[in-house]
């Protein structure tokens, strides 16, 4: 099988790529290296199944031809991290709306399958109980510019749902939670990427808010598993599914957790949201996901603790 993902030199897309190849699959990538990077497909361009397009799924022309030639598509391509969704809300809202019509048009066009990964930024302040796909969702005001990353992803999952329900389209959507492991880099305001190099190099901690916020972390390579699942599954073709760990913690047990695994003598300090990101930031306090849907569907489980990703970050940055 031939397998497009978008976005496949970034940090989920090349373990996803990986994964794929490991199953003996025919991959080719597109990315615009915006937040992705060639180091992260290095090792994946030697073998033989693999190739490569540097280019944005903006050019229809481009899009056209990678989507008529392939089996189906796993969409990841698309504009991440607080940081830049803070100083760029205008491109993420075209490169996560736009760029999704572009792609699901065109896989309509040759009836190509495509999973659409989303995120549980989709659920703003719900904070009542473990997330789950049917939850109402709360959005924070619209001159707080955080959810204009929330509100972008919300219309792909309604653009692929109405080309499913419209068109007879297969398509999948995810919406993954905190994804960690190597090759994340903290550039975006990724916080265990962030809070492990920091406390490596013996510099401050640095905790945006109280730190009391929790928070959920998943192995990349779990979600990587967890997303071949469901696109090979028929039961999950139109319907919607959270993928991450259940294992919650605040980010101030984080960040002792972290200093104490790295055997580092770092500061933990504290800053405001604003004077991190600057006006119209608004930071949810619960972020973690029932997974239970995705655990009938297909068995999935989450294989590594926060503590043993932790220890392979660690690691990561120590080489």
């Amino acid at each position: 099988m031939k397998i497009l993902i978008t976005g496949g030199a970034g940090f989920i897309g090349s373990h996803l790529a990986e994964a794929l190849l490991d199953k003996g699959e025919k991959i080719h990538i597109i990315d615009n290296l915006s937040t992705g990077s060639l180091d992260n497909i290095e090792h994946s361009i030697k073998n033989q199944n693999f190739s490569y397009t540097i280019g944005t799924i903006m050019n229809e022309e481009v899009m056209d031809k990678l989507i008529r030639d392939c089996d189906c598509i796993y969409h990841l391509a698309a504009a991440v991290g607080v940081k830049l969704i803070m100083e760029k809300p205008l491109e993420t809202i075209e490169t996560n709306v736009k760029g999704t019509e572009i792609i699901l048009r065109i896989a309509n066009k040759y009836k190509k399958k495509v999973l659409v990964t989303s995120t549980s930024e989709i659920y703003g302040n719900h904070i009542q109980h473990k997330l789950r796909e049917d939850d109402n969702r709360v959005m924070g005001p619209i001159k707080k510019w955080r959810w204009a990353y929330a509100s972008s992803k919300t219309i792909d999952e309604f653009l692929a749902l109405a080309y499913h329900i419209e068109k007879k389209l297969p398509i999948v959507i995810v919406r993954l939670f905190n994804t960690v492991g190597p090759r994340q880099t903290g550039a975006y305001g990724m916080v265990i990427p962030n809070f492990v190099q920091s406390a490596l190099l013996g510099k401050p901690i640095t905790i945006y808010g109280d730190g009391k916020q929790t928070r959920s972390f998943a192995y990349v390579k779990d979600i990587a598993r967890a997303m071949i699942g469901l696109m090979a599954h028929p039961k999950a073709v139109g319907d919607v599914f959270n993928i991450g760990s259940e294992e919650e913690i605040s980010i101030n047990d984080l960040a002792k957790k972290i200093k104490k695994m790295a055997n580092s003598s770092s500061e933990i300090v504290r800053i405001s949201y604003e004077e991190a990101y600057g006006k119209g930031f608004e930071d949810m306090r619960r972020r973690t996901p029932d997974i239970s849907k995705i655990k009938r569907l297909i068995g999935y489980r989450p294989s590594v603790t926060l503590d043993e990703i932790i220890l392979r970050v660690i690691e990561y940055f120590k080489k």
